[in-house]
């Protein structure tokens, strides 16, 4: 969910984790945004960390910006869901991971994201698609929860936020795969890296797969 100057890392004073954003269009499978109306959005702008009086902010809004929808399928595929899988997508913004695993594979599945649109987004998305009996999404701090029933778990949030979340990722159970889109774990190579240019914006993207149990990080 970030673009490629987010690599820097993110002040965790508090934020909000916004999860990957919806392409605009509105075409058959196509995921859209909505205000709190339940109305289309354009997609919002950058990073913003600043009141409206032009003071620092506590709180960190990160850029939303588009998974392309063959990204998605790709992160998916390098997963291995089937339908006996419980997917987690930590920062799930307009849901489309969620759905897309849920309408193709016919598993579960549980986002979790900070910003009440998005929430909002996710849900009406997998109304729409006709899978909300499997898509649950909840309020939550990734940092704090708890998603050690996930059996995959989905990544687009950024390098610091992902080596922050070693710990938890560390107590997923042997067998249980995680993705991330353009970001490491922190050191811990991959057990497998694809890259692929999306036909979708034409951008080479970077998807990384590892297994659990983690190997072991030097302390």
């Amino acid at each position: 969910m970030k673009s490629a100057a987010s690599k820097a890392l993110v002040p965790l004073l508090g934020f909000v984790l916004l999860g990957c954003s919806a392409d605009r269009g509105n075409g058959p499978g196509s995921f859209r945004r909505h205000d709190a109306r339940g109305q289309a959005e354009p997609a919002a702008p950058g990073t913003t960390g600043t009141t409206a009086g032009g003071r620092k902010s506590a709180v960190v809004f990160v850029e939303f910006v588009a998974t392309p929808q063959d990204v998605v399928e790709r992160m998916l595929e390098m997963a291995g869901v089937t339908k006996d899988d419980v997917v987690y997508d930590l920062g799930c913004g307009d849901g489309r991971i969620l759905v897309t695993a849920a309408r193709k594979y016919g598993c579960r599945t549980v986002g979790y994201d900070l910003d009440p649109l998005r929430l909002q987004e996710a849900r009406q998305n997998a109304v729409q698609h006709g899978v909300s009996r499997l898509v649950t999404v909840e309020r939550e701090d990734v940092l704090k929860a708890d998603f050690q029933e996930a059996s995959v778990v989905m990544l687009y949030l950024g390098t610091e936020i992902n080596a922050r979340l070693i710990p938890q990722l560390e107590r997923l159970r042997p067998g249980a795969r995680i993705v991330s889109h353009d970001f490491p774990l922190g050191d811990i190579p991959p057990g497998k890296t694809v890259d692929m240019v999306s036909h979708a914006d034409g951008r080479k993207h970077t998807v990384y797969l590892w297994t659990c149990p983690l190997p072991a990080r030097s302390r």
